[in-house]
């Protein structure tokens, strides 16, 4: 039996970045995908770990390779994920997350329609303002420009399977965490995992 495939997405500043770390900390069953991206390395980040990062002229030789699960272009950057990389951790019965954005989320759709994909929204416009505003990262042109692609992005949620809200942090990692553990309870693969044990409950 094999992984299952995660896709979350979120406008920048719903905290999905932060719960993701949060749960993979928590559970070692799940693991996320390295993206490859063209855009500059921020202080902190490792290549190879955060990001494959990688020149335009390397990235566009991947998609004429067919290397990309899924690529878009955010930001003036571009983004995608090695399908080979993602298929070999789910037959390692992993459960993988794909951080992508909607347009992402499509490709990937139309390739493994077996996806189980969530969305994560900011509890209020307010709240997304002063998160970005707090990062102390970008300048206020820049976060205008963001508020604005997050009304974009956030317009494509009814395009998921799950919304959670992050009101509140640990409750929206709550929420996340209750999605992984019901689709580990479905039926078919509880039956896979628990075949013999089955077998003889039910041997007369």
């Amino acid at each position: 039996m094999s992984g299952s495939l995660y896709i979350v997405s979120a406008p920048s500043g719903a905290g999905k970045t932060s719960l993701v770390s949060k749960l993979i900390m928590q559970d070692s069953r799940i693991v996320v995908s390295v993206s490859s991206t063209t855009r500059g390395i921020r202080p902190g980040e490792e290549n190879g770990v955060n990001y494959h990062f990688l020149n335009v002229e390397e990235f566009d030789e991947k998609i004429v390779q067919g290397d990309f699960l899924e690529h878009a272009k955010v930001f003036d950057n571009y983004y995608g994920t090695s399908k080979s990389a993602v298929e070999a951790q789910l037959k390692a019965r992993k459960d993988v997350i794909l951080e992508i954005d909607w347009q992402g989320a499509q490709q990937v759709r139309k390739l493994m329609p077996e996806a189980i994909s969530i969305f994560i929204l900011p509890p209020s416009k307010e709240e997304l303002h002063k998160r970005l505003t707090n990062r102390g990262t970008d300048s206020e042109e820049i976060i205008e420009r963001r508020m604005q692609d997050a009304v974009s992005e956030m317009s494509h949620y009814d395009e998921f399977d799950y919304i959670v809200v992050n009101n509140n942090f640990d409750i929206a990692l709550n929420k996340l965490q209750s999605i992984f553990t019901a689709n580990r309870l479905l039926k078919d693969k509880q039956a896979a995992v628990h075949k013999n044990m089955i077998e003889a409950l039910l041997e007369s």
